[in-house]
């Protein structure tokens, strides 16, 4: 009897674990790739966003079928003045819908409805 009370809160509180360290993985696969993104961009002689856009789905392949466009993550690349100074940036951002993309979905277990990570890099002539 005490194990029929104790099984479900049991069983959520470790499907509560696996869901949330998938989705912090996940969480630190978009962080990396936003990093590579504004790299690539910093680096690229020509059309730094292609670059940046191509090095953030490279970052990603080993998240499975995530790519810029799909499954709900969008990206954003652009070059801008850094501050107040007279250096160029580039600005990649990668956001992700999680609603749309948690494999898990489990009710009673709260989660983050999108993960946005932003990243920048200095330009060097």
């Amino acid at each position: 009897m005490e194990f029929a009370l104790l099984v479900i809160p049991l069983c959520l509180i470790l499907f509560g674990i696996i869901t949330y360290a998938y989705m912090f993985s996940v969480r630190q696969a978009l962080t990396q790739a936003a990093a590579e993104g504004a790299r690539a961009a910093a680096v690229a002689k020509e059309d730094p966003s292609g670059a940046a856009i191509s090095a953030v789905n490279r970052a990603m392949e080993g998240t499975g079928d995530l790519s810029c466009g799909s499954n709900g993550l969008t990206c954003t690349a652009a070059v801008a003045p850094c501050g107040s100074s007279t250096a160029q940036c580039a600005t990649v951002t990668v956001t992700l819908n999680y609603d749309t993309f948690d494999p898990f979905d489990i009710p009673l277990i709260p989660m983050p409805s999108s993960l946005s990570f932003s990243s920048s890099a200095e330009i060097n002539p």
